[in-house]
């Protein structure tokens, strides 16, 4: 297969210790792994110069891709994270044509398709941008929701602050920054001094490769567990875009029943992107 400038690489597991076999489940009457290569085919579509690939572990999602006309790849390799899956697809493709990725999650159905354009536009217009995330600006609202499920599930949910070029600066699975008088900022408006950072990255080819792909893991990446540390330690610069759900109902990756169940109920009540995404 020839690969144009912009590839979308679809990170696809079949195991997972609470959904076995996720990617083949099927959400609405889809397999899940078939809805998110056609979310990002929407793009590819639009934006004329992208490829898409599912990268998978296991020859029966292969089987499956096969089957239904889905580009796809087999990558032994262990990994620990998407980014790794990306790199190792990218060097297995070994196409110097490629400049920018975008690792898209295979269990997000539900991540919009303009949140991928823009970061392929991103890493193609901003000659500054090694990698590229989105975050959103939680209300005061969604803030306490943060804050309640902290108490019970600490790590869950990540934070962001960033410089006055938007670079990220830090990333935490604590809430940050700290803030003062916050019944005054309250009384101000309704969003919060905080970002939510989503899991979601576009990396330039030659960053990955060369960069990324070297680094050891650093002392903070380890103690918070969040991969993207490592880049910022090392001064690789993160650019990061705020989302916008565009009314959209906000879920991040599907983990277990339950999110199979939600992210069924948002599309059947909210369609799929194809009604609306041109």
């Amino acid at each position: 297969m020839n690969y144009n400038e912009s590839l979308i690489v679809i990170p696809s597991r079949y195991a997972s210790t609470r959904l076995p076999g996720k990617p083949l489940l099927k959400i609405a009457g889809k397999e899940m792994v078939r809805r998110v290569y056609e979310n990002a085919m929407l793009v590819a579509d639009k934006l004329k110069d992208v490829s898409v690939v599912v990268a998978t572990d296991d020859e029966r999602i292969l089987e499956f891709c096969d089957n239904n006309n889905i580009n796809s790849l087999l990558v032994n390799d262990p990994c620990r994270s998407g980014t790794e899956r990306a790199i190792n697809t990218l060097k297995k493709i070994n196409d110097p044509n490629i400049k920018y990725i975008v690792n898209l999650q295979g269990d997000n159905p539900i991540c919009p398709p303009w949140f991928v354009e823009e970061m392929l536009l991103t890493l193609k217009n901003d000659d500054s941008s090694d990698v590229v995330t989105p975050c959103v600006n939680l209300t005061w609202e969604g803030l306490d929701k943060l804050r309640e499920v902290k108490k019970t599930n600490p790590f869950s949910g990540t934070t962001v602050v960033f410089n006055s070029d938007n670079k990220a600066i830090w990333f935490s699975k604590n809430i940050i920054p700290a803030f003062r008088k916050e019944e005054k900022l309250r009384q101000e408006g309704n969003l919060s001094p905080i970002f939510r950072h989503i899991g979601l990255y576009g990396y330039k080819a030659d960053i990955l490769l060369n960069k990324i792909s070297k680094l050891s893991e650093t002392r903070y990446e380890k103690l918070e567990g969040l991969e993207q540390l490592a880049w910022v330690e090392n001064g690789i610069n993160v650019k990061v875009f705020f989302a916008d759900y565009r009314g959209r109902s906000e879920m991040s990756g599907v983990d277990t029943q339950d999110d199979l169940l939600r992210a069924q109920e948002i599309i059947e009540k909210e369609g799929d992107f194809s009604n609306i995404y041109k």
